[in-house]
C-alpha cells in the first residue's frame, strides 16, 4: 500500500510536469553566430523538424525585411538548416520564425546585422522558451523531493510501531 501511493504521487508529478512541458517549448531554432557584419552569413537552424517530413520555412524580419528562406538541407546536428546571406540588410537585428514540412512551429531566434568591423560574432542566438523549462523542471524536483520526504516519513513510522 505504501509503495502504491508513492507511485500515483510522482506519475501525478510527472503527469503535472508533462503539461508544464508542451512540445513548443522543446522547439528550438538557432542562428550562429548572434552578429554578423553586413555582408556576412549566417545559419538557419531548426533541429526539431524532420527532413523526412518535408522541408522547413524560415520566415526572416527585421528593418528592411519580410522573406521567406525554404531549405531542405540536413544540419550535421539533426534537423534541417539554411545559410543567409546579409549583403543588402539594414544595421539592426531580425528575427527568424521557423515551420516544419509538418506544420509544425519550430521555434524562433534572432540575429544582428552590424556595420563592416563592428561587434565580434557571437556564439549563436536562441529564443528557447526557458521559463516553461524551468516550470517542468521545478514541479519535476518537487515531485522528487515530496516523494522523498513521504519515504522518510513512512520509514518513521514503521520504525517507531515495530
Amino acid at each position: 500500500m505504501k509503495a502504491q501511493k508513492v507511485l500515483v504521487t510522482t506519475a501525478l508529478g510527472v503527469g503535472l510536469g508533462t503539461l508544464l512541458l508542451p512540445t513548443a517549448a522543446l522547439a528550438d531554432t538557432t542562428v550562429s553566430p548572434a552578429s554578423t557584419p553586413v555582408g556576412g552569413t549566417v545559419v538557419l537552424t531548426a533541429t526539431t523538424c524532420n527532413p523526412k517530413s518535408g522541408d522547413v520555412l524560415f520566415h526572416v524580419t527585421g528593418p528592411d525585411r519580410d522573406q521567406n528562406v525554404r531549405s531542405t538541407t540536413a544540419a550535421a546536428g539533426g534537423g534541417l538548416s539554411a545559410e543567409l546571406f546579409t549583403a543588402g540588410f539594414t544595421l539592426g537585428t531580425y528575427t527568424v520564425a521557423a515551420t516544419c514540412g509538418d506544420g509544425s512551429a519550430a521555434g524562433s531566434a534572432t540575429f544582428a546585422v552590424t556595420p563592416i568591423g563592428g561587434a565580434p560574432a557571437g556564439g549563436g542566438g536562441s529564443t528557447g522558451n526557458t521559463g516553461l523549462l524551468a516550470a517542468g523542471g521545478a514541479l519535476a524536483g518537487a515531485a522528487a523531493l515530496g516523494t522523498t520526504v513521504l519515504l522518510r516519513r513512512r520509514r518513521r513510522a514503521a520504525a517507531t510501531v515495530g
